[in-house]
């Protein structure tokens, strides 16, 4: 059987990135490793990616939930069958931050997801809010919660933070990483590593 990992943290973390290096040292070391996304790659998710200033709060819930529970069926399920280590940019814990600065309850977002697979491995990506100021200045906002007169790029990383926490209380195999002042290859290894023991018997 394979792993997942999932990859989460505030908009400009470097999540994307990380994600593309981490299945790049991972495969370099032979092992099977697949990037994946959430919204995910399909008619519904493009469709969440570009459609994030029409729905909100409880609509936009469901529809991401919605995503989050197909791709688990159709794409990393049977990812993880083929014994491949499935490395996800973002997962449940965004909802957790996203949806609820978006006005939804965090119980009304743990009934949407009830099923959803907990991670083999779920990190959380932080930095120092300058860093991160700087890169989402240098790449522009990504959706409307950036966009935000009101948008706190702390206020984002301390409910991660809490987040994280509740995780860990119910179990999930939370690790935080601050990626302040990391390459993002180190970053990558970093991760690597937390998976790679585990996975080494199968290559």
């Amino acid at each position: 059987m394979g792993r997942l990992i999932t990859v989460d943290g505030a908009g400009g973390v470097g999540k994307s990135t990380t994600v593309t290096s981490t299945v790049k040292h991972l495969r370099s070391t032979g092992l099977p490793a697949y990037a994946t996304s959430q919204p995910s790659r399909t008619i519904l998710g493009d469709h969440i990616r570009g459609n994030t200033d029409t729905y909100t709060g409880i609509a936009l819930a469901c529809l991401v939930a919605g995503d989050r529970h197909h791709q688990q069926r159709v794409e990393i399920v049977p990812a993880l069958a083929d014994e491949k280590i499935v490395v996800c940019d973002r997962y449940l814990p965004s909802s957790l931050v996203l949806q609820v600065l978006d006005g939804v309850p965090a119980e009304r977002v743990w009934q949407l997801n009830v099923g959803i697979r907990v991670p083999d491995v779920a990190v959380f990506l932080r930095a120092d809010p300058k860093v991160i100021a700087d890169r989402l200045a240098a790449r522009g906002a990504h959706n409307r919660f950036e966009r935000q007169p009101d948008y706190s790029i702390a206020r984002e990383l301390e409910l991660f933070d809490q987040v994280a926490e509740d995780l860990r209380t119910r179990g999930w195999p939370v690790h935080v990483i601050d990626c302040t002042e990391h390459a993002k290859n180190e970053t990558a290894v970093a991760i690597a590593h937390l998976v790679e023991p585990a996975a080494g018997p199968s290559r």
